[in-house]
C-alpha cells in the first residue's frame, strides 16, 4: 500500500526540453557524464552515512541495461533520503532559469543530487528514485517524467537504507548503459573513488598509483606515466599542496614540445575524475610537465568538468610551479648529467620562454647550455668566470674563435635567443657582467708588430694587398695568439651580406639583376671588402716577409686566404676556388722548376708567365 505525499501529480514548473538542451549546450560536454553524476551522488551519500557510522564501508552498484526497454539502475547504501528531503530536492530541480541551474550549490549534498538527476534526462525520459533514510523514516519514491510532471510517494515496502536510481534509457543511449559501456564509463570516472564500485557485480575501483610516495615508481605508476605521456616519461616526481588538499605525480616529457602548446593535467576531485586534459592547473611555463592529481580543496564548476578560477586555484598553481622548480634545482645540485639531458631536450622552448617569464628565467637561465671558444658551458658558469663576452651572430663567433684568449672566452650568441638572453643575463644571474663583441673591435684591439719590425710588416701588407686585390680582400698584419694560426679572415655584416647576395645571384633570372643592383648600392654606401689578418707571430708569415720572389709570395698569400675562409666556415665563391687551384698548381710547378702555363698575375694590370715571375 502506498500513500501519496503531495496528493497528486504536479508539474515541474520548468520546461524539460529546455533543461535538457541547457545541460547539453551550457553545462555538460556530453550525455556520458550521467554515470559520473550518479556515482558522485552515491559517493556523497556513503560519506554522509560514515559521519554517523565511521565503520561503514559502502558500495555503489551499477546495474547495466543490455536490452532495449530494460531498466538501468545505480544503487548505493548511503544515508538515503527522507520525504522532506525529497521535497527540498524538488525545489532544487524545479529551478527554471539558466542562471539558477549554473549556480546550483555543489557543496550541498541535495544540490549535488539534484544536478545528478538533471543529467539523467540526457539519456532517459523517466527517472525513478527509491530511497530510505538512515533515520528510520518511511521509504519514499520520486518519479519524474518527460511530460514535465512528477509524483512523490511514501512506500510501505521495507527497503534497505540507501538510494536506487532507475532509468529507462532512450534508444540513442544504449551504448552508454550496456554492460561494456557502463563498465568503461564507471572505470573512467570512478576507478579511484574512496568507495567500492561494481558494474554487473565486478569491481572497478582500485588504488590511485599517482598518490604513491615511494622513491622508486611502482609498475602501476610507470604504466600510468606511459599512458599520460605516450611513452616512458623522462622523470616522475610527487607534488603536494597541503592548503588545498592537492597531491599527485608530475611526469616530465622526454621529447621536445613547442612552448605554444599548453600543458595539461588529469584532475580528480575526491577520487572522481574531473578532467583528463585541464590546461590551467600548472603554470604556462611548465609546458614540459604532465600531471595527475587529486584534490579536495579546489572548487569545481557546475559541470564538474573544470575548476573555478579563484584564489585557491591560483595558490595551488603557484605551489605546483614551485614543485617543478625544486625538481629542476634538485637536478642541478644532485644529478647534473640528468639536468644536461633534460635541457638538451627542452632547451629551445625554455630559451623562448625565459625572455617572457622572469620567474622561470631566474632559476633556469644559469643552467642553459651555451657554446664558447673554450668549449661548451652554461650561462651560470660563464658568469662566474668573469665578464660574459658574446657575439650576436654565428659568423662573428666563427671568425673570432681562432684568436679568442683562453682567459677571455667568447660566447656564441648567434643561436636563436642566446644573444637576447646574454644581454639580460645581469637580470637573471646576480653580479653577472656582459659585453658585446664585434669583429671590427677585436681586430682593432689586436697588437701591432714590434716597432723595430714595422717597416718589414708594412711592406708585407702592401704585397699581400696586391696579391688579393682581385678577390676583394684587404690585409692587415697583426700579432695575436695562438701563433699556430697564420691568418684570420674577418668581415663585418655588410661584407657577409654582400657575399650571400653574390651566392644567391648565381641562380640567374630576375633576382640576379635585383641583387646585382643591391650590391652596387651597398658598394656606393660603404666598404664591402673583407680583411685577412696575417699573424706576425706565425713562422710562415714571417718567412713570407723575407721572400723576394713575388710569385711564391703571391700564391702563398692566396692559399692562406682560402685556408682562412675554410677555417671560418665561409662558403667559397667560384673565384676563391679558382684562386686555390691556380695557386696550388703554380706552387707545385715552381717548386720543381717546371715551366708553367701563362697565368694571370695578381698584380693589377699585368699578365706574365710563372717562369718570368720566378726569374724576377
Amino acid at each position: 500500500m502506498t500513500t501519496r505525499a503531495d496528493g497528486d501529480s504536479r508539474p515541474f514548473q520548468v520546461h524539460l526540453g529546455g533543461i535538457i538542451e541547457l545541460l547539453s549546450a551550457s553545462i555538460y560536454t556530453g550525455p556520458q557524464v550521467f554515470i559520473r553524476e550518479l556515482l558522485q551522488n552515491g559517493c556523497d551519500a556513503i560519506a554522509a552515512r560514515r559521519e554517523s557510522a565511521p565503520g561503514h564501508d559502502g558500495t555503489i552498484r551499477v546495474l547495466p541495461s543490455d536490452e532495449v526497454g530494460s531498466v538501468f539502475a545505480v544503487e548505493d547504501d548511503g544515508v538515503g533520503l527522507t520525504t522532506a528531503e525529497v521535497g527540498e530536492l524538488l525545489a532544487t530541480v524545479g529551478r527554471s532559469s539558466k542562471r539558477d541551474i549554473l549556480d546550483l550549490p555543489r557543496t550541498d549534498r541535495l544540490g549535488q543530487f539534484g544536478i545528478g538527476l538533471l543529467s539523467c534526462f540526457m539519456v532517459s525520459d523517466e527517472i525513478r528514485v527509491r530511497s530510505r533514510s538512515v533515520t528510520g523514516s518511511p521509504a519514499v519514491e520520486w518519479v519524474g517524467r518527460a511530460d514535465g510532471t512528477f509524483t512523490v510517494t511514501e512506500l510501505a515496502d521495507d527497503l534497505p537504507v540507501g538510494t536506487r536510481v532507475e532509468l529507462v534509457p532512450r534508444y540513442d543511449a544504449t551504448g552508454l548503459v550496456s554492460t561494456a559501456g557502463a563498465r568503461d564509463l564507471a572505470d573512467r570516472f570512478g576507478r579511484h573513488l574512496p568507495v567500492r564500485v561494481t558494474v554487473a557485480g565486478e569491481p572497478v575501483t582500485r588504488p590511485a598509483p599517482f598518490l604513491e610516495r615511494t622513491v622508486v615508481p611502482s609498475p602501476e605508476l610507470r604504466e600510468l606515466g606511459r599512458e599520460v605521456v605516450g611513452t616512458e616519461p623522462f622523470a616522475t616526481f610527487p607534488v603536494h599542496v597541503p592548503s588545498t588538499g592537492t597531491r599527485g605525480t608530475a611526469f616530465v616529457l622526454p621529447f621536445a614540445l613547442s612552448p605554444g602548446q599548453r600543458q595539461s593535467s588529469r584532475v580528480y576531485l575526491g577520487g572522481m575524475l574531473l578532467s583528463e586534459r585541464m590546461d590551467d592547473l600548472l603554470p604556462d611555463w611548465a609546458f614540459f610537465v604532465r600531471s595527475v592529481v587529486d584534490t579536495t580543496g579546489l572548487h569545481p564548476t557546475a559541470s564538474r568538468e573544470s575548476l573555478i578560477e579563484d584564489d585557491a586555484l591560483e595558490a595551488t598553481r603557484a605551489e605546483l610551479g614551485a614543485a617543478v622548480r625544486r625538481w629542476v634545482i634538485g637536478l642541478a645540485a644532485q644529478a647534473p648529467r640528468r639536468l644536461a639531458a633534460f635541457l638538451s631536450v627542452h632547451h629551445l622552448a625554455l630559451r623562448a620562454l625565459v625572455l617572457h617569464d622572469d620567474e622561470l628565467a631566474r632559476f633556469i637561465v644559469p643552467h642553459l647550455p651555451i657554446e664558447t671558444t673554450e668549449g661548451p658551458t652554461t650561462f651560470g658558469e660563464a658568469a662566474r668566470r668573469g665578464v660574459v663576452r658574446y657575439t650576436r651572430t654565428v659568423d662573428e663567433f666563427r671568425q673570432l674563435a681562432g684568436i679568442a684568449r683562453p682567459d677571455a672566452p667568447i660566447v656564441n650568441g648567434g643561436y636563436v635567443y642566446d644573444a637576447d638572453i646574454a644581454a639580460r643575463l645581469p637580470e637573471f644571474v646576480p653580479g653577472a657582467e656582459v659585453e658585446i663583441v664585434t669583429v671590427a673591435d677585436e681586430i682593432d684591439h689586436l697588437a701591432m708588430p714590434p716597432v723595430t719590425e714595422r717597416a718589414v710588416s708594412r711592406r708585407l701588407q702592401g704585397r699581400a694587398d696586391a696579391a688579393l686585390a682581385d678577390l676583394d680582400c684587404a690585409t692587415a698584419v697583426r700579432a695575436f695568439e695562438p701563433d699556430s694560426v697564420p691568418a684570420l679572415y674577418v668581415a663585418d655584416e655588410a661584407v657577409l651580406r654582400s657575399l650571400r647576395r653574390e651566392q644567391a645571384s648565381k641562380t640567374g633570372g630576375m633576382w640576379a639583376d635585383i641583387l646585382g643592383r643591391v650590391d652596387e648600392a651597398a658598394a656606393a654606401d660603404g666598404d664591402t671588402t673583407g680583411r685577412l689578418a696575417l699573424n706576425w707571430r706565425n713562422r710562415l708569415v714571417r718567412t713570407l716577409a723575407t721572400l723576394d720572389d713575388e710569385a711564391v709570395l703571391s700564391r702563398a698569400v692566396r692559399i692562406l686566404y682560402v685556408q682562412a675562409l675554410l677555417a671560418g666556415h665561409r662558403p667559397l665563391r667560384a673565384a676563391d676556388r679558382a684562386a686555390l687551384t691556380d695557386a696550388m698548381t703554380d706552387i707545385v710547378h715552381l717548386s720543381v722548376g717546371l715551366d708553367a702555363a701563362v697565368t694571370t698575375d695578381h698584380t693589377p694590370g699585368s699578365t706574365t708567365t710563372d717562369k718570368d715571375d720566378h726569374a724576377e
